[in-house]
């Protein structure tokens, strides 16, 4: 499975993987998930959201049991981030086949679609949409950098758009879901550990900074008379290291765009987004809040204009304390609980079904990069960890 998925939007020039949502890379993986799940026999549905289901069993039985993550990276991303997930999804159930297991719920395995947020910039659509937590109006507003709208974007890729929206039925069908994820941090490196179990997720946002300033030429207007939002805008960058040391928190701005974004013209407007997240909603916003006042200071200064739009934001989410027992009585004494500061599917979906995670270790803590990793005997250590769990959920 791992071989066939590699090659799949797979850049030959970063070496990482560019798998946006409705595109030919992802057509080229939501094919590979349809294939995987035919050849073991189980029932393949698109939902009106267009996340993909493999079932075992029933699908409205109810109190299933399914297990997933995405297939869809960020720019340039990592193998793992994702379809670790869903390839030890079906490596587990094909475990449980082997041991002769007996099934007393129905199972299905999940390919949540565009995850991560890399072309619209909202993370979670589709758990978002299925969750209610993303409306049907606002979806309709999304649109990638070319500014293609998420609608015309689904049509395009062969999907109807105008079925999307909440599925609480589907939801009411699901009495636990476990997503398996390559841990993005080295908590496990550094307690030795090759699987963890999750106890939360860090709140976290995306805001936007659109710092408006006066186009001028480079070579010809004097540093006195610039209004110059790109020197405001780093200012800010600065600033948001500064704050988020001070609180025990993250803040990143890793995404920016300028106008008219000539090398000989002095910007008119930077527009940066910053990526925020703490172990608690009180540091959280404590670091927003000495962002956006050291970024308007500045502003003023330089007779600047700023605008900040909070474009997306989850809250804390602790995942549900009876699963995550039950999880650990499972397998034992052996995985450590932990946090984490990324989203996931499973933290959308929480706040309407029970939910919990497994992590498997990531030896050098990157993610997000062609040089995110995982070694094979820790892969095959979740696939039996998450056979475990499945068995002792779904299996007589």
């Amino acid at each position: 499975m791992w071989r066939d998925l590699a090659p799949l939007g797979r850049d030959s020039g970063s070496g990482g993987y560019r798998r946006y949502a409705w595109t030919a890379a992802d057509a080229d993986c939501r094919a590979w998930f349809r294939a995987q799940a035919e050849s073991r026999g189980l029932a393949y549905e698109l939902d009106r959201n267009g996340n993909q289901w493999a079932w075992l069993g029933d699908p409205l039985a109810g109190d299933a049991v399914v297990t997933g993550s995405h297939l869809d990276s960020v720019p340039d991303g990592g193998a793992f981030d994702g379809p670790l997930g869903v390839v030890s999804s079906f490596a587990a159930l094909d475990e449980l086949r082997r041991r002769g297991a007996r099934f007393s719920r129905p199972l299905a395995v999940t390919n949540f679609g565009d995850e991560e947020g890399a072309r619209f910039g909202l993370a979670c659509v589709g758990s978002r949409l299925t969750a209610g937590q993303l409306t049907v109006e606002k979806a309709h507003e999304l649109r990638d950098g070319d500014g293609v709208p998420l609608p015309r974007a689904m049509e395009a890729a062969g999907y109807d758009p105008s079925t999307i929206g909440p599925d609480p039925e589907r939801l009411a069908r699901i009495g636990a879901f476990i997503e398996l994820h390559v841990e993005q941090g080295r908590a496990l490196d550094l307690s030795g550990d090759p699987v963890g179990i999750a106890s939360a997720i860090w709140p976290h946002g995306r805001w936007r900074f659109d710092f408006r300033g006066e186009a001028n030429h480079a070579g010809t207007t004097r540093l006195a008379d610039r209004r110059d939002p790109m020197l405001t805008y780093a200012e800010t960058v600065l600033a948001a290291r500064r704050e988020a040391e001070l609180a025990g928190a993250l803040a990143t701005f890793g995404k920016i765009s300028v106008e008219p974004n000539g090398v000989n013209a002095i910007p008119s407007l930077v527009r940066g987004w910053l990526d925020s997240r703490a172990a608690d909603q009180s540091a959280l916003d404590t670091v927003v809040a000495g962002i956006e006042a050291a970024a308007r200071e500045s502003a003023d200064r330089a007779g600047i204009e700023l605008r900040v739009v909070r474009e997306s934001f989850t809250p804390v989410v602790e995942f549900e304390h009876a699963l995550r027992d039950q999880l650990g009585k499972i397998l034992g004494d052996r995985p450590p609980v932990l946090g984490t500061g990324a989203g996931h599917d499973a933290g959308i979906l929480s706040g309407s079904i029970p939910t919990a995670m497994l992590f498997v270790r990531n030896p050098t803590g990157v993610s997000h990069s062609p040089a995110e990793a995982a070694a094979e005997d820790d892969c095959v250590a979740g696939i039996l960890a998450l056979a475990d769990v499945l068995e002792g959920l779904a299996c007589a």
